[in-house]
């Protein structure tokens, strides 16, 4: 970085924490408690959580933060047993709402918590996503998360920030599925 001048962006950036391990929407909430902590305006849309989250509980007290569920839970997994067609519904349902808010130029921070697994598994088409990200504000930060981001290579290639997130071991292994204030 010898003669290099280091300068905060002037613009929103596209953020994407992806990866098998524990951890991404972690550092999505971090980012937003952040955001929010220098008065800027945060929307985070859940596309497949449904139940309580500590997430929810800690943002439900911040005036600057709009935090939505708008899933109908884990698509195929842990016993799911709703027809795949309410899951995809619910999916574009959360997406168009997300391309309103993002439009709005309400918020300086969005967050799209397991938009990418929507996204891998099937629920959501790429392309509207794309169009998503292409057409955000220019000064908007927008995060997305989930598994697998790296099925989505048009996707990884508008983003300016990516961190994938590695799992060498979790208590899942050893047969312990969640813990409160640690997963959820």
């Amino acid at each position: 970085m010898e003669n290099q001048e280091l300068r905060e962006a002037d613009h929103g950036l596209v953020i994407v924490y992806t990866g098998d391990g524990k951890g991404k929407t972690t550092a999505a909430m971090g980012l937003a408690l952040r955001a929010a902590g220098y008065g800027k305006r945060v929307l985070v849309i859940q596309f497949v959580k449904t139940w309580f989250t500590g997430e929810k509980g800690g943002f439900d007290a911040l005036p600057n933060v709009e935090f939505l569920q708008a899933g109908k839970g884990f698509y195929q997994i842990l016993g799911d047993n709703l027809p795949p067609d309410e899951h995809v519904e619910a999916a574009q349902e959360a997406l168009a709402l997300a391309s309103v808010k993002v439009a709005s130029g309400e918020y300086d921070v969005v967050v799209l918590d397991e938009i990418i697994g929507s996204v891998v598994g099937g629920l959501l088409e790429l392309a509207p996503v794309l169009e998503l990200v292409d057409s955000k504000p220019r000064d908007l930060d927008l995060v997305l998360t989930g598994h697998r981001g790296k099925e989505l290579p048009e996707l990884l290639e508008r983003a300016d920030l990516i961190t994938e997130m590695v799992k060498i071991k979790h208590p899942y292994d050893s047969g312990i599925i969640a813990k409160k204030s640690i997963d959820y």
